[in-house]
């Protein structure tokens, strides 16, 4: 990407930074001059993630996001610390495959837990820091929000609505100095991925469909956007979902 990505002097809170996506996102922003506040579950991620970091004052806090006192906590630790907060951005995701009979409601809550009420409760938190500096909530949605995927009713249903948040609080701070946006990757080589299980006796037919024929997104190319919206540089945008998909949403 050609646009000149500046983040020197200010923060931004990544979730999901333990691996894939939310671990190439960290390292756009801090390569772009931001300091981090990097949250996950995996601390062993986590840490790793910070040691492939440029020097810088970087933190890592293992955060539990389908715990909605800790979603506002993780803000309030990254104000505490910092000072301020420029961007944040949720890429946090997680998905389980089942037959929608036999979906254990537990795995239901926790798949709308942390793919959409934690960034609901995290973008909560923020936007009274966002709105002092023009700052930017970033979303990272999903093809999935867009098209309906055989054994994946829970994750379609948080990342459709995940998309429909970023619009709705997008337009109730149309007036505001703030910018809220989502990007919406295809598949990719992620943890995600590469734990992907498909459900006893599932139709391996319907699973492809949600294939692209050009195959997986490059996480760096995902990335580039994440940092790209969450910086002054996407001034431009607001209220957007910019499709990285590789055209599966196409037709």
């Amino acid at each position: 990407m050609s646009i000149a990505i500046d983040m020197d002097g200010k923060v931004a809170l990544v979730t999901g930074a333990a691996s894939g996506l939310g671990r190439a996102t960290a390292l756009k922003l801090a390569q772009a001059g931001a300091r981090l506040w990097l949250v996950d579950i995996n601390s062993e991620g986590l840490n790793e993630t910070k040691s492939l970091l440029p020097q810088g004052d970087h933190q890592v806090a293992i955060v539990d996001l389908a715990d909605p006192e800790a979603c506002h906590a993780a803000v309030d630790a990254a104000i505490a610390h910092f000072g301020q907060l420029d961007a944040l951005c949720n890429v946090a995701g997680l998905i389980y495959l089942a037959n929608s009979p036999d979906m254990p409601r537990p795995l239901w809550d926790r798949t709308l837990a942390v793919n959409l009420t934690a960034p609901f409760l995290l973008s909560q938190a923020a936007i009274p820091h966002l709105l002092k500096v023009n700052g930017a909530i970033v979303n990272v949605i999903s093809s999935a929000a867009f098209i309906g995927e055989a054994y994946a009713a829970a994750y379609c249903a948080s990342k459709a609505g995940l998309l429909n948040l970023t619009k709705a609080m997008a337009m109730e701070f149309q007036k505001q100095p703030i910018r809220i946006n989502a990007v919406a990757p295809g598949g990719m080589i992620t943890n995600i991925v590469t734990n992907f299980r498909p459900p006893e006796g599932c139709d391996l037919e319907l699973l492809k469909r949600f294939s692209g024929m050009r195959g997986t997104v490059e996480v760096e190319d995902v990335a580039d956007m994440v940092a790209l919206l969450a910086s002054p540089a996407g001034r431009g945008f607001h209220g957007n979902c910019i499709s990285i998909d590789a055209g599966i949403t196409a037709g």
